[in-house]
């Protein structure tokens, strides 16, 4: 375990599979990872269990911390990974086998995530994935994404943290198959939440989207060691201020994306001093939502068209297949990035 009072640094890299795979076998496997079509019994590498659209086929995000040993072990229905400094866990919950609707499967869910860290003394969540199978579907009288926002938001509620100021970056995406999954990495120290001018705040969406509005921030910047800052971006799509715009148009809604992309990375470069080049979109490592497997090539090509075929985000991309949190979004983009520099106090 990392001693209290160090610091430890988190590094991120994207790779395929086999260079995953590779990794694990020359050595110890790395402190975690999050998977994209990776296979599910890797221990170390929880799994997006989407359809990826990427022709680099399956990927992940690996992380790594130096110079200290990595436990492992369970929460309730959490699984975990720490350095005693940073935390990755997963939950996963298949409904079939629950007797509960989904806003206390997820209020259960979030309840052993909390616990976690508690128990670890990483308390700080830095950045939340949430996969719900059939995300748009109608649970009951209520859109199976409201429930979830229900459990969720009343979890935060219950363990005394912020759900609406200081809420931490997250993504909700809607798997085809599986269970309930959510995928969570914590630190020691707060994040920075960030967010975007052109929207209103999520967790201030009017009732019209819900009982409960979604928990989350639009961005978080954290601290990560070693002189360097990492921004977490939450799932982004078409919406300005609170409403969806561009109706049945994938082209337009990805180009609607990519403006709120850049106004949230411009809202975090206004928290940090850095020492070299700042965050910018074609720097960023994404993970691109598409809700009909045949709008890729539009999506990839509006994204190429902005960016150039030779940018960073276009060589490193991960597409895969998901139904989005809105029924009339067709597309939703997010992302990390890495910059030498330090917050802003």
């Amino acid at each position: 375990m990392q001693v209290q009072g160090e610091t430890s640094h988190l590094r991120v890299e994207r790779l395929s599979l086999p260079a995953c795979l590779a990794l694990a076998a020359n050595g110890a496997a790395p402190f975690a990872a999050l998977g994209y079509g990776t296979p599910h019994e890797l221990a170390w590498m929880p799994t997006v269990n989407a359809r990826v659209l990427s022709a680099q086929g399956a990927m992940a995000d690996v992380w790594h911390v130096a110079g200290a040993n990595v436990e492992s072990g369970t929460t309730g229905i959490a699984r975990w990974r720490t350095d005693g400094h940073w935390l990755l866990g997963a939950i996963d919950i298949d409904e079939s086998a629950e007797e509960h609707n989904l806003a206390e499967i997820a209020h259960r869910a979030y309840r052993d995530l909390f616990k976690t860290l508690d128990q670890a003394a990483t308390p700080h969540l830095l950045r939340i994935w949430n996969y719900l199978p059939q995300i748009n579907a109608d649970g009951g009288g209520l859109e199976r994404y409201r429930q979830f926002n229900l459990g969720r938001q009343e979890a935060f509620f219950e363990a005394g943290r912020a759900a609406f100021e200081g809420a931490p970056a997250a993504c909700a995406l809607g798997i085809h198959q599986g269970a309930l999954s959510i995928r969570f990495l914590a630190g020691r120290k707060a994040p920075l939440p960030v967010e975007n001018p052109r929207q209103v705040s999520a967790y201030r969406y009017p009732e019209t989207y819900g009982p409960r509005s979604p928990t989350f921030s639009r961005a978080a910047l954290a601290d990560i060691g070693n002189g360097e800052v990492a921004l977490f971006i939450s799932g982004t799509a078409s919406i300005v201020g609170h409403e969806t715009v561009h109706h049945g148009d994938v082209l337009e809604q990805t180009r609607e994306t990519l403006r709120n992309l850049e106004a949230v990375i411009a809202a975090a470069n206004g928290q940090v001093t850095h020492v070299s080049g700042a965050f910018s979109l074609a720097t960023l490592d994404c993970v691109v939502y598409v809700r009909h497997p045949a709008d890729t090539d539009k999506v990839r090509g509006v994204i190429e068209s902005a960016l150039g075929v030779g940018a960073p985000l276009i060589r490193h991309a991960v597409y895969l297949e998901a139904d989005i949190c809105r029924s009339d979004l067709l597309v939703e983009i997010e992302a990390h990035a890495v910059a030498p520099g330090r917050l802003r106090a």
